[in-house]
């Protein structure tokens, strides 16, 4: 398979009160495309920050982060945010839908916000029918669960066909059987979407559910495995 993001030597540093603190050491990293990789780790690993710089919502102190042959840690801020917006989906813990919008107007939504004028009544359909929600497109986030909310926000984050899906921490507020049914969704997003996603997780239940395990204690790589 093509590798599609390379991270390389990534070190990031935050300045604190008395001194600073390293958040991430000397991170390497290859992540092929079309394929789930699961970032893993305690709270407080590095997990969250090594995918911040991942999506381009951060820099990096030191290294490179190459997507698609493109070194994103070199690019202008505009350049940045297009390629977020054009090329990346994200899925977070707090799903952050629209309440006064339905589940259809909430993925419909995404698809103004990226300028896409065709099809899209058809495309918004076919991402939530592909999430489960096909009877309830109609509703609003306050009429359903908690796990029907967070698959709106999966159909919102996809319905742009971006290349990559960020999901930080997309299960933390769901019970054991509604994030296994979260995981499963992504593996068959990866292949009938042909999208690669970057999960982080604590959950130990979740934990090698993906085609790769990246594995972050204490801001080190422990391990990456396939």
């Amino acid at each position: 398979m093509k590798k599609l993001i390379e991270i390389s030597h990534v070190n990031r540093v935050f300045s604190i009160v008395g001194g600073e603190f390293q958040a991430l050491k000397d991170i390497n990293a290859s992540i092929e495309e079309g394929t789930l990789t699961i970032l893993k780790g305690r709270s407080g690993s590095g997990k969250t920050t090594l995918m911040n710089i991942a999506s381009a919502l951060d820099f990096p102190t030191s290294g490179t982060v190459c997507i698609g042959g493109n070194d994103i840690t070199k690019m202008s801020e505009t350049e940045r945010e297009n390629m977020r917006r054009r090329d990346f989906g994200f899925v977070f813990q707090a799903v952050s839908l629209i309440p006064t919008m339905n589940a259809f107007q909430n993925v419909e939504f995404s698809l103004r916000m990226a300028g896409i004028k065709d099809n899209r009544k058809e495309r918004v359909e076919e991402c939530l029918k592909r999430v489960g929600l096909g009877s309830r497109m109609k509703h609003m986030p306050s009429e359903m669960s908690g796990g029907e909310q967070q698959r709106v926000a999966i159909a919102r984050a996809i319905a742009h066909h971006p290349r990559i899906l960020f999901a930080d921490e997309p299960t933390a507020e769901l019970d054991s059987s509604m994030a296994a049914e979260v995981v499963r969704m992504f593996q068959e997003i990866t292949r009938e979407e042909h999208l690669t996603i970057l999960m982080t997780t604590h959950d130990t239940g979740l934990m090698d559910a993906g085609d790769m395990v990246i594995e972050l204690q204490n801001g080190e790589q422990i391990c990456q495995t396939q």
